[in-house]
């Protein structure tokens, strides 16, 4: 899978051993929306929402254990600048 983010494009995937290391310990709502970043990125908390069947609540707390440990990245939408969407993280 390709990120791209700010213009440049970076291959994220799960067999990457730090990155599954890192997720490892984390809630099973972060592993779900890490992996539909995986394959949808970048996508706004409320499509995330939308797109991992989870509460905005639950997503919230995904998104941010997994910014704590470096995994998932954000920057404001150019389509709308009072949104932020979220990316997986270069972990190399």
């Amino acid at each position: 899978m390709s990120t791209t983010t700010d213009g440049v494009a970076r291959e994220i995937t799960f067999n990457d051993a730090e990155f599954r290391e890192r997720l490892r310990e984390l809630p099973p709502s972060a592993k779900l929306v890490a992996k539909v970043l995986e394959t949808e990125a970048p996508l706004s908390q409320g499509d995330l929402a939308e797109q991992s069947l989870l509460p905005d609540r639950t997503v919230r707390y995904a998104l941010n254990r997994l910014e704590e440990v470096g995994l998932v990245d954000s920057r404001y939408s150019f389509r709308d600048a009072r949104k932020q969407v979220y990316f997986l993280a270069d972990t190399r």
